[in-house]
């Protein structure tokens, strides 16, 4: 039986260039088995030859299964340009943390076999979308796999945020900032920020205060179904939207973010050795002295 996967893309970490034998190791597998390989631009530069390579926004769309060798922040970058529950994507963690590359590199080619023999294990994961309105019109729109995150410049006071959920008001945020997350990003910024852990594939969102002025106010779990909106109070420093700590944009007193769940969701392969529980095990050090 012909394998669903006819054409697989490969996204590498920008300046991986001492792992490009494992790249070429794998470009070498899978003319093999006689499957077309596309190269985004970073990693044909890997290579040496760009020739043939396409953007990284444009791989996903024409691919099956995309491969990815790097860390959390090349998957991040990914993941925004996916959009698509049509492709699958293996995360090889050539990174450091690897909440979401949970991959190793000894296990890449037998995941590999199962991905085309039709048996790999995957999973769903939200993202969500992010507009910014701007005189009652939509001056700028994100999608995010993590987080979506208002914060105070460096030399700025707390800020006041006023959150509403599904314009019903929740209250006035004082704090340094403001994070609304995924149950993936529950274990980037928003865990730093001291929220909880949720299941990534949890029907949920996650709306987090950095530094909170007043002690009471904690991280709030809201369903997916609801719209997460931000409002700015008169502010005289910068104040600024950052989406998955990569992009963004300098905020105006008189905007409002909107954050809901994105049509777009994104397929990762699950590891045949380990769970969730055991990544944040190993990742966290839980049960160590």
């Amino acid at each position: 039986m012909q394998s669903p996967i006819q054409r697989v893309g490969i996204v590498t970490k920008p300046q991986l260039g001492t792992h490009s034998k494992v790249l070429r190791d794998l470009m070498a597998w899978f003319a093999d088995r006689n499957i077309e390989v596309l190269l985004d631009h970073e990693s044909a530069a890997n290579l040496g030859d760009a020739t043939g390579s396409i953007d990284r926004l444009d791989l996903p769309s024409q691919c099956d299964l995309v491969v990815l060798l790097g860390g959390d922040g090349t998957f991040l970058s990914l993941a925004r340009a996916v959009g698509s529950e049509n492709v699958i994507i293996l995360p090889v963690n050539f990174g450091s943390l690897g909440f979401l590359t949970e991959i190793t590199l000894e296990e890449t080619f037998g995941m590999l076999d199962i991905i085309l023999q039709g048996k790999a294990r995957t999973q769903k994961r939200m993202m969500i979308e992010v507009a910014v309105v701007r005189a009652h019109i939509c001056h700028a729109s994100f999608r995010a796999l993590n987080d979506a995150v208002v914060t105070k410049g460096t030399l700025a006071r707390i800020i006041d945020i006023d959150v509403r959920i599904d314009r019903k008001f929740v209250a006035t945020y004082k704090a340094d900032g403001l994070i609304v997350s995924t149950p993936t990003g529950s274990t980037a910024y928003a865990l730093s920020a001291g929220g909880p852990i949720l299941f990534p594939t949890l029907d949920a969102m996650l709306v987090t205060p950095i530094c909170s002025h007043t002690l009471t106010f904690r991280s709030l779990v809201v369903p997916d179904t609801v719209e997460v909106e931000l409002s700015l109070q008169a502010i005289k420093e910068p104040v600024y939207l950052t989406v998955d700590g990569q992009i963004g944009l300098e905020l105006e007193p008189s905007d409002i973010l909107r954050v809901r769940k994105s049509p777009a969701t994104i397929t990762i392969v699950e590891s045949e050795n380990k769970n969730f529980f055991d990544i944040l095990r190993n990742k966290l050090k839980w049960g160590e002295r």
